[in-house]
């Protein structure tokens, strides 16, 4: 086995923030490619998609092999706070007005079965990750409407699941109030399970190539950056937002900033449980971000309260006025609030995509060859749809019936049952961002520019992201997005290059952190008319 630990902190990730995850078990790398071979199947992506998929595949035979131009789990994956749930970010009742009664159960049954599959992956190979089994309670936000509980608790047991109404909600300072107790939920430690998957699929046969960068995809075959061929009868696309699709995939979702921070709780303080909120309509009427909230064990005198929230569209963080540092002060008072949490150790922040009809796509990719598959849409539950898609691609390829695969087609298309939401998010989102675009700046501003901070200049006719780092270096890259050329904002929180249009976000050097771009942004260490001196430090 070619696998070993890696200090993640020198390493490409999704973030300048290191998770709780990735701290306390960094990922795993492999060699990176250096030649051409031969397989079945072809995953692009090292997340809980990519591995989800490969497990089942090897498990069944197929040969398969795994690329991920980072290491395992440094994407969005290891960003996660690793709620396994079948109580969905989006309410069953509206999940009902999309898909109808019968659908609806089918898509509780899938995230039911993910659960499942997971504890059984992790008897299986004994995998050591923390897996426990919970109970879950969802109450009321205070901008949501009173009838929200009964009709999602209606919905919930219409659909299948096991639920039930309570008075009382354990662990909340506050905690006298009615919330639907999701019964039979789950939480593990995602970076100690995607290791263990990952030395699973080894044992299998699968082979996994870490720092390797799918730069061509085509029908039969993958070429890495580094010029070597990857031919395979069947090719997955497991990136969170798919690199294959230029337009198709990207207009059908949208993307959201979501934050994490994890801090102490005396041991024995809080029960193992998970809780959210049903969401802040006074900050989104259409797509409300929540709260969700979880412990972990941490030592012999404290756990860790790990509290998740405060989204917003990509790239528009301060449309409302609240910068991306801000979110995690507002996110610090609302737990403390509800919780009773002491010392923040650890911040995050990660990306979620949202489809327009709440829904993971999942199956053939829209436009393409039969032979290759998507798994995208996370829509905040990225841990079972994850795993959803390690059930329904597997049986695609081996053309076998799987009960939820017309559901999460790729190709499906709801509009008139939920487009009107996702069309006023869209252009609600591009006014926002027509209105905080930055205007361009010149390059006198540039000797303005403070550690960690980043602007747009244009120069010549051409605009260009300027960030400086800690050392006070200078570094520039092309402002047009390679997707479909918006013009990138700074997150200063994530020392990124962030796209406000379809979610593409960048390094300072402008390599690609988080799709749908899959080409880099064109890189400077200095201004490309020279005028760093001009500019001074």
């Amino acid at each position: 086995m070619n696998t070993k630990k890696i200090d993640i902190k020198e390493d490409k990730t999704a973030g300048a923030h290191i998770s709780y995850w990735t701290d306390t078990e960094p990922g795993l790398k492999t060699i990176s490619l250096s030649y051409g071979l031969k397989t079945e199947v072809v995953i692009i992506g090292g997340g809980i998609s990519g591995l989800s998929i490969a497990y089942t595949l090897c498990k069944r035979g197929k040969k398969v092999v795994l690329i991920e131009d980072g290491y395992i789990g440094s994407g969005e994956t290891g960003r996660t706070t690793a709620h396994l749930v079948n109580a969905l970010d989006d309410r069953y009742y509206t999940l009902q007005k999309v898909f109808g009664e019968k659908n609806t159960k089918l898509i509780a049954q899938s995230h039911t079965e993910a659960i499942r599959y997971i504890e059984q992956i992790v008897n299986d190979e004994k995998i050591d990750c923390d897996f426990k089994r919970v109970d879950g309670y969802l109450f009321l936000h205070p901008s949501d409407k009173p009838d929200s509980l009964e009709k999602e608790l209606k919905a919930a047991k219409e659909a299948g699941i096991d639920v039930e109404l309570v008075n009382n909600i354990p662990g909340m300072l506050d905690g006298k109030r009615k919330a639907i107790k999701f019964k039979d939920q789950a939480q593990f430690h995602i970076m100690k399970y995607m290791n263990g998957l990952c030395e699973a699929i080894q044992d299998l046969g699968g082979e996994i190539y870490t720092h390797t960068h799918a730069e061509t995809i085509e029908k039969d075959h993958v070429i890495t950056s580094e010029g070597h061929r990857i031919d395979a009868e069947h090719i997955v696309v497991a990136t969170n937002a798919p690199v294959n699709s230029m337009f198709q995939l990207p207009t059908k979702q949208y993307a959201y900033r979501t934050y994490a921070i994890a801090g102490l709780v005396k041991k024995g303080t809080l029960p193992s449980s998970l809780w959210w909120d049903t969401g802040d309509f006074d900050a989104s009427a259409e797509i409300p971000p929540y709260h969700y909230v979880r412990t972990s064990a941490y030592n012999n005198e404290y756990d860790l309260l790990i509290s998740g929230g405060e989204d917003h569209p990509t790239g528009l963080a301060d449309a409302d006025g609240v910068t991306e540092e801000k979110r995690y002060d507002a996110l610090e008072v609302w737990t403390q609030q509800n919780f009773p949490v002491e010392k923040i150790l650890y911040h995050w922040s990660g990306q979620v995509m949202e489809p327009f009809d709440h829904l993971a796509y999942i199956g053939h990719s829209p436009g393409e060859t039969k032979n290759t598959y998507i798994a995208s849409g996370d829509s905040g539950n990225g841990m079972t749809h994850g795993t959803i898609a390690g059930l329904i691609i597997p049986d695609l390829i081996m053309e076998k019936e799987n009960p939820w695969k017309e559901i999460y087609d790729p190709s499906r298309f709801k509009f008139f049952k939920s487009g009107k939401t996702f069309l006023k998010e869209n252009i609600e989102g591009y006014i926002s961002y027509l209105k905080t675009k930055p205007k361009d700046m010149g390059i006198a501003q540039i000797k303005e520019l403070q550690k960690g901070e980043g602007i747009i200049v244009k120069q010549e006719k051409e605009k260009y992201g300027v960030s400086r780092d800690e050392k006070g270096a200078l570094h520039w890259v092309s402002a047009e997005c390679t997707h479909m050329k918006c013009i990138v904002k700074w997150n200063s929180d994530e020392k990124s290059w962030d796209c406000p249009c379809h979610g593409s976000r960048f390094t300072y050097k402008g390599e690609v952190m988080n799709g749908p771009a899959n080409t880099p942004l064109e890189y400077h260490t200095t201004d490309p008319k020279d005028l760093e001196g001009e500019i001074g430090d």
